[in-house]
């Protein structure tokens, strides 16, 4: 029988502020795609897209079963599983515009690399929860965190896929920083990267990485090649205006000069669409959203959770961060999709996962309540 604490715990706020940003997700993807549902509803990435929704849903209801706590001691069996992917990824993945990102199957496409944003969350929580790491960690104490951060960096880049990576770097530069680090190591760090600067941009940037580097800094470096996607994101979003063009009325969108609008680009059809109204409300929503799982972090009952749920949090919100300031232009364009916006099944199954820890830790914090 279910404690009824666990009920009385449970956030719904955080639930439905995620069923409307969904909501926001699905009314963009079905105006994004719309010419190919006319062409074929029966089978269409909309469809796709609704089934993803329906198993990442069945995925975070379903974490909530499992003590949290139980992902400690799993935590090193987790993260090498994940590793596994990742490996089998650059030996067997489905490779799609010369990058290895995808395992295949049956129809569907797993990234294995979208999981590890998840998994590093665990291992680093796991890490820095034990009794003998405190606050403020020695630099000693932080090898291991950069050790466990950096093997799926490399093996994610080798893919390659810049944007995840960077993904991971923010969010275990988030837990770090959360735990406490002294201002000497950031110095030192920074200073340590700058020899290396070279040869990343040298040896390891491929050229079309290179080349979205310079688009930000010279926009008009090759308007019709390189650059027309920003150009193209930025018209959509600036005629949306105050109040939009209405639902299914955007010209960028339906004439199709905005490219990759169903899954890096999304948030431009909708800004089109919906203009800085519709842009404030889900905005307001990804903070709301941000606010409400923070608020789960100062009110766990233990250290664990706690970073469970900060590195969660940074798991979305650097997304968010990333994405919009890819599509108005003052990021370079890395392949980030906008959380439970986007299309795309890993990166959703794994934010539903993300949400679903949230609220695990949400509904388990009466431990430490008085009675």
């Amino acid at each position: 029988m279910m404690d009824r604490r666990l009920v009385e715990n449970f956030d719904w706020w955080i639930i439905w502020t995620l069923l409307s940003i969904l909501s926001i997700g699905l009314l963009s993807l079905y105006s994004a795609l719309y010419p190919q549902i006319q062409a074929n509803p029966t089978h269409n990435l909309f469809i796709k897209q609704i089934v993803w929704i329906s198993l990442g849903l069945t995925v975070l209801f379903g974490t909530l079963l499992i003590d949290y706590d139980r992902l400690k001691s799993l935590s090193i069996w987790i993260y090498l599983l994940a590793l596994l992917l990742l490996v089998a990824v650059l030996l067997v993945g489905k490779e799609v515009n010369g990058s290895k990102r995808w395992l295949d199957f049956g129809g569907f496409q797993l990234q294995p690399s979208e999981f590890m944003k998840g998994v590093i969350v665990i291992q680093l929580a796991s890490y820095f929860s034990s009794q003998d790491i405190a606050p403020f960690p020695s630099f000693g104490k932080l090898i291991i965190p950069a050790l466990l951060t950096g093997a799926p960096i490399v093996l994610i880049l080798l893919e390659p896929d810049l944007g995840t990576a960077i993904c991971v770097i923010t969010i275990s530069a988030t837990l770090i920083f959360f735990m406490g680090i002294r201002w000497r190591y950031i110095l030192i760090s920074a200073l340590g990267f700058v020899p290396l600067i070279w040869p990343i941009w040298h040896h390891v940037l491929k050229p079309y990485q290179k080349t979205r580097i310079l688009i930000l800094l010279r926009p008009d470096l090759d308007p019709l090649g390189a650059g027309y996607h920003i150009r193209q994101s930025k018209i959509a979003i600036g005629s949306g205006m105050t109040w939009g063009k209405g639902f299914l009325n955007g010209t960028q969108n339906k004439l199709h000069f905005l490219p990759e609008k169903h899954t890096d680009f999304i948030f431009s059809v909708w800004a089109e669409e919906w203009g800085f109204a519709g842009c404030f409300v889900l905005l307001l929503l990804f903070a709301l959203l941000v606010f409400l799982a923070l608020r789960v972090a100062r009110r766990s009952k233990d250290r664990f959770g706690s970073l469970l749920v900060v590195g969660m949090t940074a798991l979305i919100m650097w997304q968010v961060l990333i994405n919009i300031g890819m599509v108005i232009g003052v990021l370079p364009v890395v392949g980030i999709p906008l959380p439970f916006v986007s299309y795309g099944g890993s990166s959703l199954v794994t934010l539903c996962f993300a949400i679903g820890i949230i609220e695990n830790v949400s509904m388990r914090r009466y431990v430490f309540q008085s009675q």
